[in-house]
């Protein structure tokens, strides 16, 4: 067993102190942190079951068993265990993206033990029902048909499909019509035996009870869970670089309004170029009204709705993304105008002002990030997935505090090509 011993409150800033953090015996990692201020508490976890166990011809298949964990029980059918959540005001949901299963859970901190019981109820005992699951499989193939009009989901799938060409992170989690359409009722209890179980479950709970109260209800309600068949996550395959401009357009008709994605590969969240390369998207497309491609392609030119730009980065493999809903007859002048930014970013550093201002804001906004149980509880999620640290919040004024302009102009060479960077469009 791993043990982080609990001890009082001492910062606003979650950290060693402050934070318990416990591994069961069967694989769960239980992180908790009080904070009274507030009656409620706020649970949050997941599982290492996404959809890179799904098969190409039933893609959509873990997004389709998470959605349904809430049809049934063995001891709850659908209107039974919403009637008991509701009878307490609080909330449960399950979701699903590429490489985890998660869940999240807000109540009274009054309410832990029958939350917790619930929650582990649909981790550890769904029956799928064959009326929900068909219900459910129709409301996925209508989102779907809906997704197929949306310019802005399509840009950004046939993004994906570009700059994660031949990886897991290419395919859509939710999959395609035809796959959905393809999934049975027994490949959701194939795929729950064979991906569902404690091995790699984290959870947090932050909220009006003592941490080792937290870690107490945990044990009770999932400390015996057992799957020796569990699976564990399969290794990444690697991911060919870019080596030229990919250029992708998708019609949809009817439509007014095009979606614009672009950009480049990028490194994982704990490449050392991460924070070098998080502050410089900011100044390029976040800060403000929208950095740099706000004020020319929006603001000096008229030429978007809206335009920002994105870094995503996780486990594997990462995408740094410039954005922007347009009107149809402007798709060229804002793509050049974007690419202009993306050459200006990467011919000169960021000036001082730019520098110091997404510091600011950086540093300014973490208590806002922190100053919820549901915040906190995420942030110590992805401390554990990432391997962070407990004192992670500690050392992060200084992490930021350490880039440089000369920093983010290196990184951002590093990656940002103006020369090869993936375009996809898609609208009439």
């Amino acid at each position: 067993m791993n043990k982080v011993p609990f001890t009082p409150q001492k910062s606003a800033m979650p950290g060693p102190d402050d934070i318990a953090r416990e591994t069961l015996p069967n694989g769960i990692t239980i992180l908790a942190r009080a904070n009274f201020n507030s009656p409620t508490l706020s649970i949050r976890g997941y599982l290492p079951s996404g959809s890179i166990f799904d098969p190409d011809e039933k893609l959509g298949l873990s997004y389709l068993t998470a959605n349904s964990l809430m049809s049934g029980t063995t001891h709850y059918d659908f209107q039974s265990l919403y009637n008991e959540i509701e009878s307490v005001g609080a909330k449960i949901g399950f979701s699903s993206g590429t490489l985890t299963s998660a869940f999240s859970a807000h109540s009274l901190s009054e309410d832990l033990n029958l939350i917790m019981g619930l929650i582990a109820e649909c981790l550890r005992r769904p029956t799928f029902p064959d009326r929900d699951f068909n219900r459910l499989k129709m409301q996925m193939l209508t989102g779907l048909a809906i997704r197929s009009q949306d310019t802005a989901a399509m840009a950004s799938m046939l993004f994906d499909q570009a700059v994660f060409a031949g990886h897991p992170y290419e395919r859509p989690d939710d999959g395609y019509v035809e796959t959905v359409q393809a999934i049975e009722r027994e490949d959701l209890v194939n795929f729950y035996q064979r991906t569902f179980g404690p091995k790699g479950l984290t959870i947090a709970i932050v909220g009006a009870v003592e941490a080792q109260t937290a870690v107490d209800a945990v044990k009770a309600a999932l400390g015996d869970w057992d799957n020796p068949g569990q699976e564990p996550l399969p290794d990444f395959p690697p991911l060919a670089p870019v080596a030229k401009p990919i250029r992708k357009d998708l019609t949809i008709t009817g439509k007014y309004q095009a979606d614009v994605v672009m950009g480049c590969q990028a490194p994982e969240r704990l490449s050392p170029d991460y924070f070098p390369l998080r502050i410089g998207n900011n100044i390029l497309g976040e800060f403000g009204m929208m950095g740099r491609l706000g004020k020319s392609v929006r603001e000096d030119s008229g030429l978007a709705y809206y335009v920002y730009s994105n870094l995503s980065s996780s486990l594997g493999p990462g995408a740094w993304e410039m954005i922007a809903g347009v009107n149809a007859r402007n798709v060229e002048q804002a793509v050049d105008l974007m690419v202009a930014e993306a050459q200006r970013f990467v011919s000169e550093p960021v000036s001082a002002e730019e520098l110091d201002d997404s510091k600011s804001l950086f540093l300014g906004r973490l208590p806002l990030m922190l100053e919820s149980n549901g915040g906190v509880a995420i942030s110590l999620l992805n401390m554990e997935r990432f391997d962070l640290g407990l004192d992670y919040f500690i050392q992060y004024p200084e992490k930021i505090k350490a880039v440089t302009a000369e920093k983010i102009f290196e990184t951002s060479r590093k990656y940002l090509d103006p020369d090869k960077l993936i375009v996809a469009v898609a609208g009439p």
